[in-house]
């Protein structure tokens, strides 16, 4: 079992942001009250409404609050690669900028890291009672073949691979290198944590899901499903 972590300001939130002016002054003052908060690292995907704006104006109203940006728009993942690169507290956790999920919740993702259990832990929307909004039917469908499909190609048994709370070590994250720039990261960072050798400690905990409607501001569609797809095959079966 690895030695427990201080519980005191041990996470970097990595906070990947796209046009969400908003939402993204409340998920900040939510997430900057969680006690475990050493860092907000926010990285600003070229946005084209006045998101960066915002956030160059509230910058210096907290020092644990780092923002950066991207002068041409990559993606989610090009985000969260300049992300975890910037992180320095122990523990780095993903965090959505459109409220859909809860920083109150923290604790329960931070646990098997701090007690030593675990290295790597997985927030699923499917897992146990917590409130889960109602949505699209075909959604969750292809989330769970999605979810199916890395599992037997990883060999893990998790209820939610394309959840936004994936909680990392810091020295975990921070080795791999991260190739994809939209929403295939999530199953790229799936499979390298899976196939990393000895291997690493994966826990899943419920977390509850307040998601979004496209009229509210969704934006992954058809063509991220199917990115996906393409990244579970080509990093679980043609890796070095």
């Amino acid at each position: 079992m690895t030695a427990p972590i201080d519980a005191s300001r041990c996470l970097s939130v990595v906070m990947p942001v796209y046009n969400e002016g908003r939402t993204v002054l409340e998920i900040i003052e939510r997430v900057l009250a969680q006690p475990e908060v050493a860092e907000l690292i926010i990285v600003n995907d070229c946005s084209s409404d006045d998101t960066w704006s915002v956030l160059q104006e509230i910058a210096p109203s907290d020092s644990r609050l780092r923002v950066f940006t991207h002068e041409v728009n990559q993606g989610k993942g090009a985000a969260l690669r300049t992300g975890f690169s910037k992180a320095t507290a122990p523990i780095v956790i993903v965090q959505d900028a459109d409220l859909e999920y809860d920083p109150t919740e923290y604790p329960r993702l931070l646990r098997p890291i701090l007690s030593g259990r675990a290295d790597v832990v997985f927030g699923s929307r499917f897992l146990g009672a917590e409130a889960h909004r109602v949505l699209y039917y075909w959604h969750s469908v292809g989330n769970y073949f999605l979810t199916m499909l890395s599992n037997m190609l990883s060999n893990l048994n998790l209820t939610d691979m394309e959840t936004c709370y994936k909680a990392f070590r810091r020295e975990i994250i921070q080795q791999i290198r991260i190739e994809e720039n939209r929403f295939g990261f999530e199953p790229e960072i799936t499979a390298k944590v899976a196939h990393i050798k000895p291997s690493l400690r994966i826990y899943e905990v419920a977390v509850s899901y307040y998601g979004r409607t496209y009229e509210e501001g969704k934006k992954i569609g058809w063509r991220d499903g199917v990115s996906a797809l393409i990244a579970i095959l080509r990093y679980n079966l043609f890796r070095p």
